[in-house]
C-alpha cells in the first residue's frame, strides 16, 4: 500500500501583524499618550459618571471582522479622554495610589512585546535576573541582610498574603501544606486595629480564618499598643492557641502612622513569632533621608510588603514581598510536576514560580526597574520627601483657615482634616454628615480630588500625596475648593467667608510654598 503524503495546512496570518503595522499602531498610541500628558493638568480629575452611560460608550460588542484603525483609535480616545478618572492628575490626592512614572508605560510596552514568563528562568533569563536584582536592592534599602530576596506580585494584598503564608508554614510546620490546619492548635495573627483589611483576608485564604487576626487597640497616634499586644498573646497562649505572626504596619492607610517597630520586634522575638511588616505605603520612606529614621526597626522583619505602585509612583500593578530568608519562600511554595521537568545538567538560575503563588508570571518588575534606572534613587528620595513636605504645608493651610480643623498631625504624606464652618452649632454627628456630603460634592466637582478618613469615630477629609505632579498650588486649590463647596452646601457662613474662599480659589497658585 502506498503511503499518503502529509499535507501542511495553509498559513493563517490574521493575528501575526508585520513590524510596520505594529509600529503604526504603536506610534498612534504614543501620540495619544503624549497628548494625555500635555492636557492632564487642564483636564478635570473626575466627572460625574453613570455606569450605564460608561458601558454604552466603551463596552463595544466584539466584532466578527476587525475594526479599522480609525475606529480603533476613536475607541481608545473615548476611553482616555471621556471615560476615565485621572490618578496621575496633579489634583488627585485620594487613596495611596501612585501617579505613574513616564518610563513605566514605556517599560510595559517592551515587557508585553517580549512576553516573557518569569516563572521559569530559562523562559525569561534577563527578566528574572532584573527582578532578582530589584528585590535585592529593595531588601537592602529596608536594612535586610545580604541574601534577602523577594518577588514582584500584584499588590499589597498578595504581598501580605505571601509573607503570612511563609509565617504560617514556618510556625505550624511543613505538614500544614499537605494536611491543612484542622489537626493543629489554632494559629493566631496580631495586627493593629488600624491595619489594612487585607490582613484578615490573608488569614481567611490561609485557612486560619479571619477571626484568627487579633485586632490590637491603637494609641492616640493610631499606632499599635504594645501592652495590648502582649496581653492578647498571653491570653491566646493560656487558651492553647499558637501565636504565628505579628503584623506591624509602617504607614497606615488612614493616617500614615507607623507602629512602634522596635518594641513590636522585641515582642515577636520573645515569643518566637514571625515578624511581618506591612510597609506597602510607608516602606518607600527609606529612600528619603529625612523620613528614613521613622522606619527604625524594620530591618528586624522576617518579611516586608512594599508596593512600588504606591509611593514609588510606578503604574499599576506592582507590589513586592521581601523575605529575610528566601528559603522560606521555597518551603512555602515549591511544587513538583512532571510537566516542569528539566535535566539537572542544564538547570540554571531561579525559577520564581517555585517562590510564590503564580506559575505564569509577567514582567511587572520592568516598569519599576526602568523607572529607577531612568530617575536614580536620589530623585526618588527628593520627591518622596517633597510629598511629605506638601502634606505638612496642607496641614498649615488647614490650621490657618477659619472653616477647617486638623484631625491630627500630618504623617508621611497624609493630611486629614475636617470641615467645621465658623459658627457651627450642631452636634458632631451632624458635622460628620456635612463632611460626607462635602466629600461627595468635591469628588464630583472635578477640580480636585481627595478621599475620607474616620478617626476616633469622626468623619473627615483625607489627602494622600503620592503624585509626582502635585505641587503647592494643587494643595492650595484643595483647601480653596473644599471651602467654596462647603459654603455652598451650608449657605450659612456669611458673605465675607464666601468671598474669602472665592479669592483663595482664584489665587491658588500664588501663595506660600512648603518649606523643604
Amino acid at each position: 500500500m502506498r503511503r499518503r503524503m502529509a499535507v501542511p495546512p495553509p498559513p493563517v496570518t490574521d493575528l501575526a501583524w508585520s513590524a510596520d503595522r505594529a509600529r503604526a499602531l504603536g506610534d498612534a498610541m504614543v501620540e495619544l499618550w503624549g497628548e494625555l500628558l500635555e492636557r492632564l493638568p487642564e483636564l478635570p480629575v473626575n466627572r460625574p459618571f453613570a455606569a450605564g452611560d460608561v458601558a454604552a460608550a466603551v463596552a463595544l460588542p466584539v466584532p466578527e471582522e476587525p475594526l479599522n484603525e480609525e475606529a480603533l483609535l476613536a475607541h481608545v480616545r473615548e476611553l482616555v479622554f471621556e471615560q476615565s478618572l485621572y490618578a496621575g492628575h496633579p489634583g488627585f490626592m485620594a487613596y495611596v495610589v501612585g501617579s505613574g512614572t513616564v518610563p513605566g508605560p514605556a517599560a510595559d510596552l517592551i515587557a508585553a512585546g517580549l512576553n516573557p514568563n518569569t516563572g521559569g528562568w530559562r523562559l525569561a533569563p534577563g527578566a528574572v535576573e532584573i527582578e532578582l536584582q530589584l528585590t535585592r536592592w529593595l531588601a537592602a534599602r529596608m536594612g535586610l541582610p545580604d541574601g534577602a530576596l523577594g518577588q514582584i506580585v500584584t499588590g499589597g494584598a498578595m504581598a501580605n498574603f505571601v509573607g503570612l503564608k511563609c509565617a504560617r508554614d514556618v510556625r505550624l510546620g511543613p505538614e500544614v501544606r499537605e494536611h491543612g490546619v484542622r489537626a493543629l492548635p489554632p494559629g493566631t495573627l496580631y495586627a493593629s486595629e488600624e491595619a489594612h483589611v487585607v490582613i484578615r483576608r490573608a488569614a481567611d485564604m490561609l485557612g486560619l480564618g479571619a477571626a484568627a487576626v487579633r485586632a490590637i487597640p491603637a494609641d492616640a497616634e493610631q499606632r499599635m499598643r504594645v501592652d495590648a499586644l502582649e496581653a492578647a498573646i498571653a491570653a491566646d497562649l493560656e487558651a492553647g492557641a499558637l501565636p504565628v505572626a505579628v503584623v506591624a504596619t509602617a504607614g497606615t492607610t488612614t493616617t500614615g502612622s507607623i507602629d512602634p517597630l522596635p518594641a513590636v520586634a522585641d515582642v515577636a522575638a520573645r515569643h518566637g513569632m514571625w515578624l511581618h511588616v506591612d510597609a506597602a505605603y510607608g516602606g518607600a520612606a527609606a529612600l528619603a533621608d529625612d523620613l528614613r529614621p521613622l522606619l527604625a526597626g524594620i530591618e528586624r522583619a522576617d518579611s516586608i510588603a512594599i508596593d512600588p505602585h504606591k509611593w514609588l509612583y510606578t503604574p499599576q500593578s506592582g507590589g513586592c514581598i521581601l523575605v529575610r530568608d528566601p528559603n522560606a519562600l521555597g518551603r512555602a511554595f515549591h511544587a513538583d510536576a512532571t510537566y516542569v521537568w528539566l535535566d539537572e545538567s542544564v538547570r540554571q538560575g531561579v525559577d520564581l514560580a517555585m517562590f510564590g503563588p503564580q506559575f505564569s508570571r509577567g514582567f511587572a518588575a520592568f516598569k519599576v526597574w526602568l523607572s529607577l534606572l531612568a530617575h536614580g534613587s536620589a530623585a526618588y528620595g527628593r520627591r518622596i520627601s517633597h510629598d511629605a513636605a506638601l502634606a505638612r504645608y496642607l496641614a498649615e493651610l488647614v490650621e490657618e483657615h477659619p472653616d477647617f480643623e486638623p484631625m491630627g498631625p500630618p504623617r508621611l504624606s497624609i493630611c486629614c482634616f475636617r470641615y467645621r464652618p465658623a459658627g457651627w452649632q450642631a452636634d458632631e454627628a451632624a458635622l460628620d454628615r456635612l463632611n460626607e456630603r462635602l466629600l461627595t460634592t468635591l469628588q464630583a466637582d472635578g477640580r480636585t480630588y481627595c478621599s475620607n478618613a474616620v478617626i476616633g469615630g469622626r468623619f473627615g477629609l483625607r489627602a494622600c500625596i503620592t503624585n509626582v505632579r502635585t505641587e503647592a498650588p494643587d494643595v492650595e486649590r484643595l483647601v480653596a475648593v473644599a471651602g467654596e463647596l462647603g459654603h455652598a452646601i451650608t449657605g450659612a457662613c456669611g458673605s465675607r467667608a464666601s468671598a474669602a474662599s472665592r479669592s483663595d480659589s482664584e489665587n491658588s497658585g500664588s501663595s506660600r510654598r512648603p518649606a523643604r
